[in-house]
């Protein structure tokens, strides 16, 4: 399931020897199967553990895998790169971002994957996020705006030009991408429409 090489164990040995404990080393997956997903490793009492964990044995020392992140970790790898300033610890895990839809996969699950991937981590950097509300029978995708999407009044050029323009480059069966969102209720959006000058939603 996941490897830990010999210099990784010695490298967690040292640190648990500091700890002067009876610790383990817990591994997880946040956000499992989306572009954000990272891993954390952290020391654990079996006090802590909940009994779904998968235990990979490691000499002198207990390895967990969280029940949950275990399917992501699958053929995985730890590896520690000694350096003069210290060393560092690589943690290999081609599966935890989730697989790219083949080909035979639904129209949504490509349209919300590339939402995902691509255009949600563009728009993060002004606060936004878009999510997938409803693919119609005619291939229309229907989207909502968040965070600093909602209410600004770039909003139309970022449909156009960023989202719409992505999509249909990705999944060229969608034949019309509109946005659903009520855009009056924004809270905070990134550009803000000047006092006087008409709505454009």
């Amino acid at each position: 399931m996941i490897e830990i090489s010999d210099r990784a164990q010695q490298h967690f040995r040292r640190l648990l020897a500091q700890q002067g404990e009876e610790l383990g080393i817990l591994l997880r997956v946040t956000a499992p199967g989306t572009p954000a997903a990272n891993c954390e490793l952290e020391f654990c009492e079996p006090r802590d553990l909940v009994g779904s964990e998968w235990l990979v044995e490691c000499e002198g020392f207990n390895f967990y895998l969280e029940g949950d992140s275990a399917r992501w970790l699958d053929g995985a790898s730890i590896d520690y790169e000694p350096n003069p300033t210290g060393g560092q610890l690589n943690i290999r895990a081609p599966r935890i971002k989730g697989e790219i839809p083949g080909a035979d996969a639904g129209l949504i699950e490509r349209v919300r994957y590339v939402l995902e991937a691509e255009i949600n981590p563009r728009i993060a950097s002004h606060g936004g996020r878009v999510s997938l509300l409803e693919v119609t029978s005619d291939g229309a995708v229907l989207l909502q705006f968040g965070g600093g999407c909602h209410g600004c009044s770039m909003v139309d050029v970022t449909l156009k030009n960023g989202v719409e323009k992505t999509l249909r480059e990705r999944v060229p069966e969608i034949t019309a991408v509109r946005d659903a969102t009520d855009h009056s209720g924004g809270r905070n959006p990134y550009y803000r429409e000047k006092a006087g000058s008409s709505a454009m939603g």
